[in-house]
């Protein structure tokens, strides 16, 4: 279910992307994602199947063998992986978090040094700003890299970092005087800088994709490794979540949307009281509210997209999509649960994994309530 209206200014090119997507993740995700849930183990044969497509270079430059996606195309490309499986689509966007990080704000020399590979899926990235006392307020972190010759030293640490255990190159962000909040710089460590990874966490959803603390005891690092100036890297950070946060607007989309597809089936094939549940209006005022939640969440991050990639300020925008988008993903899929009654409850049925999946959408990449806060100083200020 898309409308003709949402699709409208799709150029043929990212139809064709769109297309190839979704059959991926018909035939590849969707197929591993009870398992992967039930073990909480990434299918690492999907990741290579990403790579394959180029998808893990998404946001790289085509100089450096990456796909250089628009925004609009980004969205879309996060909406199909999410239809197929939140956690895989979890684990590819902050994979292209690391990625823009450094096609934006390394050198040369660290493009060409990590670029290329990231594009080939190894090494897997990480972003690591938020911390167990500083979370929506990134300023208040107490991470610090204290500058000593020509190395840095790093001490803190890092929370709710996605890909924790798998990946291989951490966007740190600690400040370089512990006393000022203005001085966040963004760093590239390497997992061969021996940081130490915290056990994993156990969560309501999103389980195959892995979620840990990262420790750092006077890690050391050359200062090369340095990617923005002293005192850069919340400005950094803030730029980058923007375009985040139009791509984890599509997953809601995405997630919202299968559950959607899933209770049709559902409604279609079960009867009560002499026909199929999706006769009787009740169950189809839920669809008709459901659908209308799914299509409008949907324009809006076209036009967030839009907006990013016409050089316009999107950050209001993509805001409000987020907005709106996550809390439409938990609506719909709790009304999924619903429409499939009791057997909604069981894990024979994927909305249950849709449903608790859905939550984190509110949450990660900035919480429902910082998004109404950017909203209103767009809005108002």
């Amino acid at each position: 279910m898309t409308l003709a209206g949402a699709d409208s200014a799709l150029t043929d090119e990212q139809r064709a992307i769109r297309e190839v997507v979704r059959e991926f993740a018909a035939e590849e995700i969707r197929p591993t994602a009870r398992e992967a849930d039930e073990t909480e183990e990434f299918p690492e044969a999907v990741w290579d199947g990403l790579a394959d497509l180029d998808l893990t270079g998404l946001t790289v430059p085509e100089e450096y063998g990456g796909f250089d996606a628009d925004r609009a195309t980004y969205a879309l490309v996060n909406e199909e992986v999410a239809y197929g499986q939140l956690a895989v689509a979890t684990a590819l966007s902050v994979h292209c978090l690391a990625t823009s990080c450094i096609a934006e704000f390394g050198s040369d020399e660290q493009k060409e040094a990590w670029l290329p590979e990231m594009v080939d899926g190894r090494p897997v990235g990480m972003f690591a700003l938020s911390e167990p006392d500083a979370g929506s307020n990134p300023a208040e972190m107490s991470t610090v890299a204290r500058r000593e010759g020509d190395e840095y030293v790093i001490n803190g640490k890092k929370q709710w970092i996605t890909n924790g255990e798998r990946g291989e190159v951490c966007i740190l962000f600690a400040k370089t005087d512990r006393e000022d909040p203005g001085s966040v710089t963004q760093f590239l460590v390497p997992k061969s800088a021996e940081f130490e990874v915290g056990k994993k966490e156990h969560k309501l959803g999103l389980r195959a994709s892995d979620t840990t603390a990262l420790l750092f005891d006077d890690v050391r690092i050359p200062a090369e490794n340095r990617l923005t100036e002293e005192g850069e890297g919340l400005s950094a950070a803030f730029h980058i979540l923007t375009g985040g946060r139009v791509g984890i607007a599509a997953q809601a989309v995405g997630l919202a949307q299968s559950a959607f597809d899933e209770a049709k089936t559902y409604a279609g094939d079960r009867e009560q009281f002499g026909g199929p549940i999706s006769d009787i209006q009740a169950v189809r005022h839920k669809f008709s509210e459901m659908a209308t939640q799914i299509h409008a969440a949907r324009l809006m991050v076209r036009e967030a997209a839009r907006q990013d990639d016409a050089g316009e300020d999107p950050r209001t925008a993509a805001a409000m999509a987020k907005y709106f988008a996550s809390e439409a993903a938990v609506d719909v899929t709790n009304e999924a649960v619903q429409i499939h009654g009791g057997y909604g409850y069981t894990t024979d049925f994927d909305v249950e994994r849709m449903y608790r999946d859905s939550k984190i959408t509110t949450i990660y990449e900035g919480t429902s309530e910082i998004q109404k806060n950017i909203i209103a100083r767009g809005v108002l200020d």
